[in-house]
């Protein structure tokens, strides 16, 4: 794990350590978009779903132990941290169990919650500052090109834009040049899965409006907070069967949000 997930899970143990020993994977779906878990103590999380490598491992390299198909469930969470492999959907996992057992911790404690709100009605993008989005945002970018803002979208994939928006299209791997110029910056909670999120955070400068936003990002907001973040754009379910029904029929986020989420912003005070 990559040190903003490493340092955020090792926050929630410090008070928690004897319910997190306790909690156990209940229920799981990886769908094509997205992934989806529901805990012991009924928490929900989801995450983007990856998948990047798509080359088979060779026989010798075969996996059949606990954190594989049909071993998944009644899975301690604890182990699931502790557990050293990685791949696509084991951080999938990790980042949609990390968002469950926040969101009990989020509810519990005393952060600024603005409900029914996305994080681009917080800010002002009606400027001519430089606004930097790390993700192909689609509504956002056709929001912020109406206005004289600056924009960039860094993406690892200009085939996923419409051809009006490549124009604003930056190789991902421009980071370190980009986002040091950008006034205020709109990133993915996709980063959190792929392990990108340290690198983004901390090439951001220290005046930059940070904001990050997605159904991957319902992590316990202390250390984004820490990492410079100013608002993230988290998400509550209220329906995990109709959740778990949407997401094995490849729903996308914007679905969730039509019929079992909602939107909040914690904001860093």
């Amino acid at each position: 794990m990559h040190m903003i997930i490493n340092q955020t899970y090792q926050t929630i143990l410090h008070n928690n350590q004897s319910k997190i020993d306790k909690l156990v994977i209940k229920r799981l779906i990886f769908g094509v978009n997205m992934t989806a878990v529901v805990l012991s103590d009924n928490s929900i999380g989801v995450a983007s779903t990856l998948f990047q490598k798509r080359s088979r491992p060779h026989k010798q390299n075969r996996y059949y132990g606990d954190f594989s198909p049909s071993k998944y469930c009644n899975q301690k969470v604890s182990d699931l941290f502790k557990f050293g492999r990685s791949s696509d959907l084991i951080d999938s996992l990790r980042i949609a169990v990390l968002n469950a057992i926040s969101s009990k911790q989020v509810e519990a404690a005393n952060y600024k919650i603005i409900y029914n709100t996305d994080p681009i009605d917080l800010i002002n993008i009606d400027t001519n500052k430089s606004i930097t989005l790390v993700g192909a945002f689609r509504s956002y970018i056709d929001l912020i090109s109406k206005t004289s803002a600056k924009l960039k979208v860094l993406e690892l994939d200009e085939n996923i834009f419409i051809e009006e928006h490549k124009k604003f299209y930056i190789p991902a791997e421009e980071y370190k040049t980009i986002l040091p110029n950008s006034d205020i910056i709109i990133i993915t909670g996709l980063t959190l899965v792929n392990n990108t999120i340290d690198g983004l955070l901390s090439a951001a400068k220290k005046e930059s409006q940070v904001i990050v936003v997605g159904p991957s990002a319902n992590v316990l907001p202390d250390i984004l907070f820490k990492n410079g973040v100013d608002i993230i754009g988290a998400t509550r379910y209220n329906n995990p069967d109709l959740l778990f029904m949407l997401i094995q029929e490849g729903a996308n986020a914007y679905h969730l949000f039509k019929y079992c989420a909602q939107k909040i912003c914690i904001i860093n005070e």
